[in-house]
């Protein structure tokens, strides 16, 4: 009996002991983060670091090179101190601006200047979407913008709003598009129709003709058929060189009657030797005030030996604005909300200030060509409210 008594509460002592939970404490280890590890953005000297994303490889190798060039002389005429700058080569295509992005954010970066294609701008937005360093890029294709990636470049919109508005306060209420069959041209002829009427004005013509085409002669003979009556019709001709010499021989065999035409464009005029062609005299276009630009080529030119590629004045006013940035507090202030700031930022090309969409606006000039010189007709803004001067 005493036995039996002494087996059963030993088996009494043995289940109690399995069904009590283990005294013994373990710490889990901390879980990994997601992703690759991200570098401070901040250097050992309290430096911002800036990532500069260009194409220094590929057919375009060699307008990276200027914009490479633009940013260092901008860092130097800056003076600069508290930004460290170091440059990615971002390639031609998306999938290697993503390889740079991504090598750029690993690195620590606190903002993205570049790249310059919209298409790699695009790809970016997914990894700025989580959590990744914003991008303030060079492209002007606003379809590219959006919340975190702003485009930089004078998209060609507010081009055409700025010399419709200077034409209409002009007097000019009649407008009329000669444009190729192209995203561009249809992009131009809507956002010519929405401010004209807008604004009053009527567009009496919208004509188009194929891309490639050096035949224009029906759609300028359409166009032709508006020129009626007394009052001077605008036409909107937002053609580069080689084609622009075509599209204008098209209008001319027309026999529009050009005492009652005003030739309007875009910024694909503002390039040297436009005023060879002689039908553009008394041309309108709207570009950032060239005055500025001469003095940054002729600095660009002492300190390089060639001259800069027309869209490095991106890149130098990029930095500046990097700069300003990081002055704003210890380590920088690359918010959305500094760098959406309403009064906007100053540079080489002008006034300009992001939006939280991802566009851009900019205070441009209106330009008159007159042979072998362009001459200022309406100076740009000087601040944003301010309305341009003629």
């Amino acid at each position: 009996m005493r036995s039996s008594l002494l087996a059963l509460v030993t088996a009494a002592l043995l289940l109690a002991a399995c069904s009590e939970p283990s005294q013994t404490t373990t710490t889990a280890a901390p879980p990994k983060p997601a992703g690759p590890q991200v570098g401070s953005p901040v250097t050992a000297s309290g430096k911002a670091r800036i990532a500069l994303l260009l194409p220094l490889s590929g057919r375009t190798a060699a307008i990276g090179k200027s914009l490479q060039q633009a940013a260092e002389m901008s860092l130097f005429d800056s003076g600069a101190k508290d930004i460290a700058l170091s440059t990615y080569d971002s390639g031609e295509t998306p999938d290697s601006a993503v390889q740079a992005y991504n090598k750029a954010r690993a690195d620590g970066c606190a903002l993205v200047l570049g790249p310059l294609f919209g298409a790699s701008a695009s790809a970016l937005a997914p990894q700025i979407q989580q959590g990744g360093a914003k991008v303030i890029s060079f492209s002007n294709d606003e379809k590219a913008a959006q919340p975190g990636v702003w485009i930089m470049g004078i998209a060609a919109p507010p081009q055409v709003r700025r010399v419709v508005d200077y034409a209409l306060s002009s007097g000019i209420k009649r407008f009329a598009v000669f444009a190729p069959q192209t995203a561009y041209g249809d992009q131009m002829g809507r956002v010519l129709q929405d401010e004209v009427v807008a604004r009053g004005g009527t567009v009496v013509a919208i004509e188009q003709f194929a891309p490639q085409s050096l035949d224009m002669t029906a759609a300028a003979k359409r166009v032709a058929a508006s020129v009626t009556g007394d009052s001077k019709l605008a036409i909107l001709v937002p053609i580069a060189p080689p084609q622009l010499s075509a599209a204008l021989a098209s209008l001319s065999a027309a026999d529009i009657d050009t005492s009652k035409v005003q030739l309007i464009g875009t910024g694909v005029w503002d390039i040297s030797g436009i005023g060879s062609e002689p039908q553009l005299r008394g041309a309108w276009y709207a570009a950032p005030d060239p005055d500025k630009r001469a003095d940054f080529e002729r600095r660009f030119v002492a300190t390089y030996g060639r001259p800069p590629h027309r869209l490095a004045t991106l890149a130098y006013d990029g930095v500046a604005l990097a700069a300003q940035l990081a002055r704003l507090k210890p380590g920088g202030d690359f918010s959305t909300e500094a760098i959406t700031n309403p009064a906007g930022w100053s540079g080489v090309d002008g006034i300009f200030r992001f939006l939280p969409d991802g566009r851009s606006e900019r205070g441009l000039a209106v330009i008159e060509i007159q042979g072998n010189r362009n001459v200022v007709v309406s100076r740009s803004p000087s601040s944003f409210g301010q309305s341009p001067t003629n």
